[in-house]
């Protein structure tokens, strides 16, 4: 069985962009995502592809989503106060991402350099 994995949009992005350390990640492994995340990412290929591309990268990672709830926000902006005390400013998307991650028992990957070697985090520059 493959392994799951929380998709970072860091991770999205680099792996829709053709950066080949993400391929094996994307194609041999399943993964999660939530909206947030893929509001970042419809933006940014927006920025750098044009709507149609980001448009299709939309449709084809809507497939992956999972929703969150109270809970999962309170938890969530806790993690991302405890990062930005130790110098970490990552956004709410990311802070969201990392608690479902850990939540749901499952590895967060990206290349963001404030996840590295954290606990719980697959790390790809």
């Amino acid at each position: 069985m493959p392994s799951t994995f929380f998709y970072d949009s860091y991770a999205v992005l680099a792996y829709t962009s053709g950066h080949q350390g993400y391929r094996k990640y994307f194609d041999e492994s399943e993964g999660v995502l939530t909206k947030l995340n893929l509001l970042e990412v419809f933006y940014r290929s927006l920025e750098e592809h044009g709507p149609k591309a980001a448009s299709s990268i939309m449709g084809t990672f809507s497939k992956y989503l999972v929703e969150f709830g109270l809970k999962d926000i309170e938890g969530s902006m806790r993690i991302r106060m405890a990062l930005k005390r130790e110098g970490k400013d990552v956004s709410y998307a990311d802070a969201v991402g990392y608690f479902l991650s850990r939540k749901m028992g499952i590895r967060f990957l990206t290349g963001d350099r404030a996840f590295r070697g954290m606990n719980g985090v697959e790390y790809l520059e």
